[in-house]
């Protein structure tokens, strides 16, 4: 289906300064978008917006913190008032802390859900009154595969992600008498930004994504088809398949390897200092890449381990249901 967007829509994009987002502001400068970019760090968002300005795009830089509702309302209000109006809204903002549950602080808990599931919820009611008074307008929700696949000491991430897909799939029921308006989710597997070196780290150990890593110009690339066509889940990266299989033929098994995997991994890993990374700070990484290309090698890398647990659970568990139906047989 294709939206009803006009030649240089206004989209508002949170979580503008870096890795996806940074990349997706780009990549919609040089469609000639009309830009509102959003983040917590004000010097970094106006480079941002001058780059952008450099590829051809009206941009402006508005410092906003996603798990203040209030401030996100004025991020809207910004949008209204500069340009007159909003076509899309990309709902970006993503931070995680990696740790034990128990050994990682309640606030820093506290802190992944309310960036990344409050934050997105924040992001939908301030713009829906207006996509419903222009019965017109795409929303798009950045959720992962980790809203499929629990990640053993991502305790927070995962219950925010699962969060998110939940919340999604019921904004859209509830927006399905609005054809013009759409709810989009954005699910890419790991993707090559600073995301793991600027989040918050109670491992103790250095951690890496796992390969094969999705560039997050190509997230962003698909994110401007998504606006044109939109469609209600976009996937992205070779592992998606197999991680979504693996978690619906054998969740307690690809829980279970998915443990075993990281502790070999973590008891491997270079020692690093415990860190809160940018959860309260403004991300000290304003890159699109984070540098872990080419591919890591296994060793000492537990991400890498939390792939191959993924692959080895998807065996398992189609060996699994297979056997289940012989037995029935």
């Amino acid at each position: 289906m294709r939206s009803s967007l006009p030649p240089s829509p206004v989209i508002v994009i949170t979580g503008a300064s870096s890795g996806i987002g940074r990349a997706t502001a780009l990549a919609f400068a040089q469609q000639r978008a009309r830009l509102v970019l959003a983040a917590r760090g004000a010097e970094t968002l106006e480079r941002v917006a001058a780059q952008c300005a450099r590829l051809g795009a009206q941009a402006i830089a508005v410092p906003t913190d996603v798990t203040d509702a209030k401030a996100v309302r004025a991020l809207a209000g910004a949008a209204l008032r500069r340009f007159g109006g909003i076509d899309v809204w990309i709902n970006n903002v993503g931070v995680g802390a990696v740790g034990r549950f128990e050994a990682t602080p309640m606030e820093a808990h506290r802190r992944v859900v309310e960036s990344n599931l409050l934050g997105h919820m924040h992001g939908a009611h301030a713009v829906l009154p207006h996509f419903r008074a222009q019965r017109s307008g795409v929303l798009v929700n950045m959720i992962s595969l980790g809203g499929w696949v629990a990640t053993p000491y991502a305790g927070a991430y995962t219950a925010s992600k699962f969060g998110l897909r939940g919340w999604s799939a019921a904004l859209r029921a509830e927006l399905s008498d609005l054809p013009d308006v759409h709810v989009c989710d954005v699910c890419p597997t790991f993707v090559d930004t600073p995301g793991l070196r600027h989040g918050a780290n109670f491992t103790g150990r250095k951690l890496a994504p796992p390969p094969p890593l999705v560039d997050p110009d190509t997230v962003a690339a698909a994110v401007v088809r998504l606006v044109r066509r939109p469609r209600p889940t976009l996937w992205l990266g070779s592992a998606a398949l197999p991680g979504r299989l693996a978690q619906a033929a054998a969740p307690q098994t690809t829980g279970r390897i998915g443990k075993w995997v990281a502790d070999r991994a973590l008891a491997r890993a270079e020692r690093t200092p415990i860190s809160q990374g940018n959860l309260f700070d403004v991300s000290r990484h304003p890159a699109v890449h984070g540098g872990f290309r080419p591919e890591p090698k296994p060793k000492g890398k537990l991400a890498l381990g939390l792939g191959l647990a993924v692959v080895g659970a998807v065996a398992l568990g189609v060996l699994l249901a297979t056997q289940g139906r012989g037995e029935r047989s």
